[in-house]
C-alpha cells in the first residue's frame, strides 16, 4: 500500500494506492486553517485498519504551518509503520490534475504567489515566489490554476484563472523525480526571521 497527501494549501487531501498503483481510497477536504486536527482522522478513515509501505507526503511550496503539520504526520507514520518516507511537489500535483500547458499559481505571504509552469505533468521553469506583476510576466500558459490564479490572470489581463486544490489521488502521475524529494519543507522564498547582527 501506498499512501499520499498533502496539506500544503487550503485543501487537505489523502489517497491510498494498492500494490497495482490503483487509487482505492481519497479524501479531499477544502478547510482552510485546522490541517493539524484534520489530517490524522482523515488519514484513519482512509486506512480502515491497514497500514503502508511507502508514504509520499507533499513537500510545498505553500503554507508554512501546512507543510510542517504534514510533513511531522508523514515522519511518524513511517516510523511507526517502518515505511518508506518520500516527498512530493505540491505544485506538481496540482497540475497532474491539469492536461497540456499549465502555470500553477498558489498565494503565498505577503501577497506574492509561488508559480511554476508544467507541460504534460513535466515542469518548464524553476519554482519562483514573485509578487503578481512580476508572475505575470514570467509565465506564457494561457490556463493558470491554483489559489493564486485569478491574481496572476487579472495582473496579466489575458488567460484564463482557473481555481485548483491538488488532490492526492493525482500523486502517482507525478514524474518519478517529483514523488521521490527529500521529506522536508520547500518553501521557495526567504524566512521572514532574521538572524540579530551582533553589535
Amino acid at each position: 500500500m501506498i499512501l499520499a497527501f498533502d496539506t500544503s494549501t487550503a485543501a487537505c487531501t489523502a489517497a491510498l494506492f494498492d500494490g497495482s498503483g490503483a487509487c482505492i481510497a481519497q479524501r479531499d477536504d477544502l478547510i482552510g486553517r485546522g490541517h493539524a486536527e484534520r489530517l490524522v482522522p482523515m488519514i484513519a478513515e482512509l486506512l480502515d485498519g491497514r497500514s503502508a509501505t511507502r508514504i509520499l507526503v507533499g513537500v510545498g511550496p505553500g503554507s508554512f504551518t501546512g507543510i510542517r503539520v504534514g510533513i511531522a504526520a508523514a515522519h511518524g507514520l513511517a516510523i511507526g509503520w517502518g515505511a518508506e518516507l518520500t516527498g512530493m511537489s505540491s505544485l506538481a500535483l496540482l497540475a497532474a490534475g491539469a492536461d497540456g500547458e499549465v502555470a500553477v499559481a498558489v498565494a503565498g505571504g505577503h501577497g506574492e504567489l509561488f508559480v511554476q509552469e508544467f507541460e504534460g505533468g513535466a515542469p518548464t521553469s524553476e519554482v519562483r515566489n514573485l509578487a503578481p506583476p512580476a508572475a505575470a510576466a514570467a509565465t506564457a500558459a494561457k490556463l493558470v490554476i491554483g489559489s493564486g490564479a485569478r491574481q496572476l490572470v487579472d495582473a496579466r489581463g489575458w488567460g484564463e484563472a482557473r481555481e485548483a486544490w491538488p488532490s492526492a489521488a493525482d500523486a502517482l502521475k507525478l514524474p518519478e523525480t517529483l514523488r521521490t524529494l527529500p521529506p522536508k519543507p520547500v518553501y521557495a522564498r526567504a524566512p521572514d526571521a532574521r538572524a540579530k547582527q551582533a553589535a
